[in-house]
């Protein structure tokens, strides 16, 4: 597999970096929202897409779902739908004075299937209870390993950061294990994203602080075809100077991914995060934001320049692929998620700092929960690449002297 892949495996890898952390640039949104083909008319703020999210302002769309806000917090909305008050866990973000939402939670929430048409750019929310919508087939196989130890069991999820409303719903395998889940395990919580600290800790990490900016630590060359591919996108050329080349590599493939459709606020993580708040079971983390983007900003000057060259120089394709990898991830094909695995091995810097370490790492946790001794259940949901091959958490765990069961 060419190098220039290596930003699509963050949809399978990194959940807190190239998903939604990083502050990406995205081009300017003409974005429209209908519910149950009704046209939504926003007259103070308007639908934006941030990091491959659809945001929209909180008030003026659930008027239009006809549920009513009853109040908000920094995480949180409480709402009332069909009489029924629900309190939805959710980051709200502040623009020019207006409350915008995530729009695909929100109207999960408010019993709306959320839809992308992409040629219209429109979200399309449609009632649940509407005969047009159908009941949907299971979205997909997926990845999943059980291990079992005195008493304990860890099911091993692999994750797709973002998808789309083809992954769901999920095969009952995963809602089945899920339910007895006594810990949700992620790489990092995402739905923490937007917090103030997290995001001056990509500021920080991920911009430069010394005067300088991208032009001055990449070639000529490679800041000429960067600039084309803004202009093309409807950015200034220059609109991420400020970045360096790892948040600027992690922004092209936000703005290819929300291209064909996928989202974080789809992914397979954030969905089992949803769903644990609800079930207000423990999310406990495996790494943290400090670990996975400092892990980005070590990485020496000339590998960031070559991953954010290939990147470059095959962003018309790249859509494709993210559809190649959608694919693999629902039909649950273990021979190409490791062919995907191995793809990183041509570079031993990459490889190390992205699979090894941090494979070890998360083993090591997982066999913790593995000898706790208190006859619990851990539901952990990592990126699917770091499960096979052999460095993965598989064989790792093999190694140990445990026995990893294909589900």
């Amino acid at each position: 597999m060419k190098q220039w892949k290596r930003v699509l495996l963050s949809l399978t890898i990194s959940a807190g970096l190239l998903v939604s952390a990083v502050p990406a640039m995205a081009a300017p949104q003409e974005t429209a929202v209908k519910v149950n083909n009704q046209a939504v008319e926003y007259t103070t703020g308007a639908p934006i897409v941030q990091k491959g999210t659809t945001l929209v302002p909180l008030r003026t769309t659930l008027d239009a779902m006809d549920v009513k806000l009853a109040g908000t917090s920094d995480d949180s909305i409480t709402a009332i739908v069909n009489g029924k008050t629900i309190t939805l866990k959710s980051k709200l973000v502040r623009i020019n004075g207006v409350t915008y939402a995530p729009i695909r939670i929100v109207g999960d929430a408010a019993g709306y299937e959320v839809r992308w048409d992409k040629a219209a750019r429109t979200v399309l929310l449609v009632s649940k209870s509407d005969g047009s919508v159908e009941t949907a087939p299971n979205g997909g196989r997926g990845f999943m390993w059980e291990v079992q130890h005195n008493g304990n069991i860890v099911y091993l999820v692999g994750s797709m950061h973002v998808a789309d409303k083809s992954f769901y719903p999920l095969r009952p395998e995963f809602e089945e294990a899920f339910a007895e889940a006594d810990y949700l395990g992620v790489e990092v919580d995402i739905s923490k994203a937007a917090d103030e600290e997290q995001q001056k800790l990509v500021l920080s990490l991920g911009s430069y602080q010394d005067g300088t900016t991208l032009k001055d630590h990449i070639s000529s060359e490679t800041y000429s075809k960067l600039g084309d591919i803004l202009k093309k996108n409807g950015l200034e050329p220059n609109a991420l100077d400020a970045f360096k080349p790892w948040v600027v590599e992690s922004t092209l493939g936000s703005l290819k991914t929300s291209t064909v459709g996928l989202e974080a606020t789809s992914g397979i993580d954030l969905y089992f995060i949803q769903k644990a708040i609800e079930r207000k079971i423990p999310v406990i983390e495996l790494e943290s934001y400090q670990s996975q983007l400092g892990m980005f900003d070590t990485f020496s000057k000339d590998l960031q320049e070559k991953t954010l060259r290939s990147t470059i120089d095959n962003f018309d394709v790249l859509d494709n692929t993210v559809n190649q990898m959608a694919e693999m991830w629902k039909t649950g094909n273990d021979e190409q998620l490791l062919e995907l695995t191995n793809s990183f091995s041509d570079d031993q810097e990459y490889n190390k700092a992205m699979l090894i370490d941090r494979n070890i790492g998360m083993a090591d946790k997982i066999d913790g929960y593995l000898k706790s001794g208190k006859g619990e259940e851990y539901f952990i949901v990592v990126g699917a690449a770091h499960y096979l091959g052999d460095h993965g958490i598989v064989k790792l765990l093999e190694d140990k002297g445990y026995k990893v069961e294909r589900k």
